[in-house]
């Protein structure tokens, strides 16, 4: 593996687990939280949630973990072999496809069409209890388990890669 990989390698690692934790906290309380407060409370406090993720922190995280990924896919199916390579590949698949796909598919559209609602409607208490809160929540659980997979199986395949490469 080249160095340069190796070290973003174990960048990626942290990085997929601080974003694992952000989508964690969601899953475990914020969402929890936020469907407690009264009125159309908790639908405005997501809105603006969802206007304030797009900082550069978060995003920059969320994004180059993505880029970074299919480097290290590329890379573990082109210069790897054995387990060090199945590991590292899957790790950056399963971000590609169990976080960074699955927000695009799933969270961003339910994201929008909460965004457009407008919170004096009854309607959107409607939309914001039964159909947002359940399926985002379990969008998002599925982006918290995809993050914590990759980290794990990127650090075991660092790991292999370690133990192959010692005499």
């Amino acid at each position: 593996m080249s160095p340069l990989v190796y070290y973003l390698a174990h960048v990626a690692v942290l990085a997929y687990a601080l974003v694992g934790g952000v989508f964690l906290a969601f899953s475990d309380f914020i969402m929890r939280s936020l469907s407690l407060i009264s009125g159309h409370g908790g639908a405005e406090a997501m809105q603006v949630i969802n206007r304030e993720v797009f900082r550069w922190v978060f995003m920059t995280l969320f994004l180059g973990l993505a880029a970074v990924s299919l480097v290290l896919v590329l890379h573990a199916a082109i210069w790897l072999d054995g387990a060090p390579a199945m590991l590292i590949a899957t790790a950056g698949l399963v971000y590609l496809l169990g976080c960074f796909a699955v927000t695009v598919v799933f969270n961003v559209p339910m994201n929008e069409a909460l965004a457009g609602l407008d919170l004096a409607e009854t309607s959107t208490q409607s939309y914001w209890t039964g159909t947002y809160l359940p399926r985002w929540t379990f969008w998002n659980t599925v982006r918290t388990i995809a993050c914590g997979l990759a980290a794990a199986l990127l650090l075991f395949g660092l790991t292999a890669l370690s133990q192959a490469q010692q005499p």
